[in-house]
């Protein structure tokens, strides 16, 4: 994680704040948050008749609000919540709010280094995007799909540009969609666009498209592939930025081109979720190779192990040589590694964590209602009533664990050979 190296890696136990008393302090407490490094934890409160605030650590923000929602912690630690005054929206940043106010905002995403924070808003009837509070290009009849380039510097949303009534089939059909990078909207329109992705180096934009009711295809920067599929799924970019895959559906099966060539034999009853390793050499995504089974391919070859129910979030290794990912199967949940599923099973588990050196792997896991740290497929004993995704340290020997425990938030510190 980008800011990690500056964290407080000390072994030990720290109470951060009782957040049991909180529901006895206010009239309604919302979802509690936690800051990536674990130093601070947050949720709205209602502190009164139609007045909401916001409880850091036990102290509430200067500045009180008519409503207030989605709250959320940026990888700089800063908190950043909707919030409305006399029928006005905008953004509250550490209580501080953007000077200018719209009719409504929402979708705030902070940029991978902290510094910026995008979000869609809608006034006078047109929408648009704002960073730190400021219109970004145009403005147009809809925005949505925001996202933000890995260098933090831009935004790009799918847009509406063509206005059309509801039930006004072949406006519709015309093309009234496309994508617009920094609020500048593509020359050409399609019937749908969606999926959108900067490449690494943030030059490119990339997003899955429909040219007409039948036929869709990927475009890069406006330009489309040169063939057109039964359907597509969302694109991603190599990390060399010299390519870009999709999952296209050929003759009623699925297979995975790049730069618009099926660049795999092998076909699938269902393929999506794509990831190149960090080096670009190899290829993984979920795949069906059976209808009602869910496993995952790398270059192609699919695992032995497969889930009945589904397979998610796919991640690789920092030094490329392993893939993990979640797995359901009848309605239990286990983690899966290079092919070998953990022993134990679950009624949730998240995204598997590789610690920086890729020697471990760690996930949250929710068992009868307890959350608990799993490495390894080793459990951690302790159960918690709340608990956030674990954190190697950047040696990866340690890991920083976030969790409410008897109505009291800890930041722990660990070695992994504790868990």
């Amino acid at each position: 994680m980008l800011y990690s190296n500056s964290w407080n890696w000390e072994i030990g136990t720290r109470l951060v704040a009782n957040t049991g008393n909180w529901k006895t302090k206010f009239e309604w407490v919302g979802e509690p948050k936690v800051s990536p490094d674990g130093e601070k934890i947050a949720a709205v409160v209602k502190i009164g008749k139609s007045e909401f605030s916001v409880c850091v650590n036990g102290e509430i923000w200067l500045n009180h609000f008519d409503r207030i929602w989605h709250a959320k912690f940026g990888p700089d630690g800063r908190l950043a919540v909707l919030v409305s005054q006399k029928g006005k929206w905008t953004v509250a940043v550490d209580g501080n709010t953007w000077k200018n106010r719209f009719d409504y905002v929402w979708n705030t995403m902070f940029s991978p280094n902290g510094e910026n924070i995008a979000a869609t808003i809608r006034q006078d009837r047109q929408y648009g995007v704002v960073v730190n509070g400021e219109l970004l290009g145009n403005m147009f009849y809809d925005t949505n799909n925001l996202t933000i380039s890995p260098d933090s510097k831009r935004t790009a949303a799918v847009v509406q540009t063509v206005a059309f009534r509801k039930g006004d089939i072949f406006k519709f059909q015309e093309g009234c969609y496309t994508a617009a990078p920094d609020g500048k909207a593509w020359d050409r329109n399609f019937v749908n666009v969606w999926g959108l992705a900067f490449s690494p180096n943030s030059k490119n934009l990339a997003a899955e498209v429909r040219t007409s009711l039948y036929d869709y295809t990927v475009a890069v920067d406006g330009a489309l592939w040169q063939d057109t599929f039964s359907c597509v799924w969302a694109p991603v970019f190599s990390p060399d930025n010299k390519a870009v895959a999709a999952p296209v559906r050929v003759a009623d099966k699925w297979t995975l081109a790049e730069n618009g060539k099926q660049i795999w034999d092998r076909k699938f009853f269902q393929l999506w979720g794509q990831i190149y390793s960090p080096d670009g050499s190899k290829l993984a995504a979920i795949v069906a190779p059976k209808f009602g089974k869910w496993t995952i391919a790398v270059n192609e070859h699919p695992w032995i192990t497969t889930f009945s129910d589904l397979i998610t979030d796919v991640v690789f290794s920092p030094d490329g040589n392993s893939v993990a990912a979640a797995g359901r199967d009848k309605g239990l949940w286990t983690i899966v590694v290079d092919d070998q599923s953990w022993k134990d099973t679950y009624d949730m588990t998240w995204q598997p964590v590789f610690s920086p050196d890729s020697r471990n792997v760690a996930a949250r896991v929710e068992k009868n209602g307890y959350y608990t740290i799993v490495i390894n497929g080793k459990t951690w004993k302790h159960y918690c009533e709340a608990l956030w995704n674990p954190v190697f340290s950047p040696n990866g020997n340690k890991v920083l664990i976030r969790a409410i425990e008897n109505g009291k938030y800890y930041r722990r510190v660990l070695p992994i050979t504790k868990i």
